[in-house]
């Protein structure tokens, strides 16, 4: 984990200007709208965000009313309270796919309990290593970096075995995937259709199984195993095959017949960009905490340095799909 990245990530924050709906003013003059940067990346706002602004515009302009609420989507909130106990089950969740139970969750003291809360509301980094890291769920956390930032933290257990290269070997990642599908291509994504209603989202709650003991498990790897309906199976990197066709190993780097790229020494690095297209579908847009990571980094980096504090990892992803079919939820 890099504890600069994590920083970077945990102090990014939204401007937003907020209007009242024309429908909804009572005075003259309007009131002006009001301009407030607001939460963290990691708050659900940062989602919608990457979600709904396909060209990120700043502010985000939002309009808000007072009538009408649409409670067959949202489910109301009805205060600080609803939003912090979503975050509490939430990071149980996380913890019983990670760990198989969420017993740490579960026997936190209500003082740790207030401050992990107040850490993350505040914007607290130091607070939440401290709490959170008494949870050992450690997704977010290398040991030597986290004890040289913060005295008190004691060890983190990582999501699997990490080998030399940094890639997770074995463990299960909390993935929180939010899907937009397009008919059409388009280079620029000012050209891209609008999202005009929810229902054109789709949601999936599914963790992600990294088995990556002598493969490059990327990115885009784990967007396939998302969508399998989208994208074929053998877009994962074959090493049998790769070794069955390996007669290039005697030069500098070679290409495998999985696209996976080899050093010198035989040693498996990340697929190319290519092989991340299938003529089925193609991934045209990845965001996370407002980043536009590639398909070929690797997947064990994404979840070590963009993971949010409830220790799920929300993806944004736009994909094209020739013809459109219903996503089966």
């Amino acid at each position: 984990m890099n504890m600069e990245a994590l920083k970077y990530v945990w102090e990014g924050s939204i401007p937003l200007q907020i209007h009242i709906h024309e429908s909804e003013v009572t005075t003259v003059p309007a009131p002006p709208p009001a301009l407030v940067s607001l939460l963290q990346w990691y708050i659900p706002t940062g989602v919608l965000f990457d979600l709904l602004c396909a060209q990120p515009e700043r502010p985000w302009n939002l309009t808000v009313h007072f009538r009408g609420y649409p409670g067959n989507i949202l489910i109301p909130c009805e205060g600080e309270d609803s939003v912090k106990w979503s975050f509490i089950n939430s990071l149980k969740e996380a913890s019983y796919i990670i760990s198989g139970n969420c017993k740490n969750v579960m026997n936190m003291s209500q003082p740790d309990q207030e401050e992990l809360w107040r850490s993350v509301l505040n914007g607290n980094l130091d607070g939440y290593l401290r709490v959170s890291s008494k949870l050992k769920l450690g997704i977010i956390g290398d040991q030597h970096i986290a004890a040289s930032h913060l005295n008190s933290l004691k060890s983190w257990q990582s999501i699997g075995e990490t080998d030399t290269t940094g890639q997770v070997k074995t463990g299960r990642v909390p993935v929180r995937l939010y899907v937009w599908c397009v008919g059409e291509d388009f280079d620029d994504f000012e050209d891209a259709p609008h999202i005009d209603a929810w229902e054109k989202i789709s949601y999936i709650n599914q963790p992600v199984e990294i088995q990556g003991e002598g493969k490059c498990f990327t990115l885009g790897d784990a967007l396939k195993f998302l969508l399998p309906e989208y994208f074929r199976e053998n877009s994962l990197i074959d090493e049998e095959s790769s070794e069955a066709k390996g007669e290039n190993e005697q030069k500098g780097s070679s290409e495998d017949a999985g696209g996976n790229v080899r050093d010198k020494d035989g040693e498996g690095l990340c697929e190319n960009e290519n092989s991340f297209q299938s003529v089925e579908a193609e991934i045209k847009l990845v965001r996370i905490q407002g980043i536009e990571p590639k398909l070929e980094i690797p997947f064990s980096w994404v979840v070590s340095n963009l993971i949010n504090p409830e220790h799920f990892l929300h993806i944004c992803v736009c994909v094209k799909v020739p013809q459109l079919t219903p996503y089966a939820m």
